[in-house]
């Protein structure tokens, strides 16, 4: 059996730390074009009706949940806005489980098809907020802040 070969220094450059390793990415499959069609319709139309018809026609739509939460709190219904938000955030993250996700990596704004995924979880920490759930709003703004280092919804700047 031969000797072990000497240990040698490995050069390390003072100058800066090394670069992170790569982060995965989570893309969801693009929404159906019929219901991202209505969708606009409805967005289009401004009404609450509409946008409950989209989501009741086609539920797994999660812009859907999204949408019709937001424009329900506008109403003043922050508790049926929470249950949208929450169905559009469990059903995103079926979604992301079934895609690839393992509960790290990024899901960006940046890719149209994870919006209703990042939307409901906005809406979620802003219903939080609105209903007095504190720890469940920062819990959501630092799990977009994580899936989205960038911001691209713009979460830190959303008051809750």
């Amino acid at each position: 059996m031969s000797p072990d070969p000497p240990l040698r220094p490995i050069p390390i450059s003072a100058s800066r730390p090394p670069d992170p390793p790569p982060r995965h990415e989570t893309i969801l499959p693009d929404e159906d074009a019929a219901a991202l069609a209505a969708l606009d319709s409805a967005l289009a139309d401004g009404g609450v009706e509409a946008l409950r018809q989209v989501a009741a026609r086609w539920p797994a739509v999660l812009d859907a949940w999204a949408r019709l939460g937001a424009r329900v709190l506008a109403e003043g219904d922050a508790v049926t806005a929470y249950a949208c938000a929450r169905t559009g955030y469990h059903r995103g993250l079926d979604r992301l489980r079934a895609n690839g996700w393992a509960g790290v990596g990024m899901v960006r704004w940046a890719r149209p098809s994870n919006r209703g995924f990042l939307r409901s979880l906005q809406l979620l920490m802003v219903t939080s907020g609105r209903l007095g759930d504190e720890e469940e709003a920062s819990r959501c703004l630092r799990f977009l802040l994580e899936l989205d280092p960038d911001d691209g919804i713009g979460a830190g700047r959303t008051p809750s």
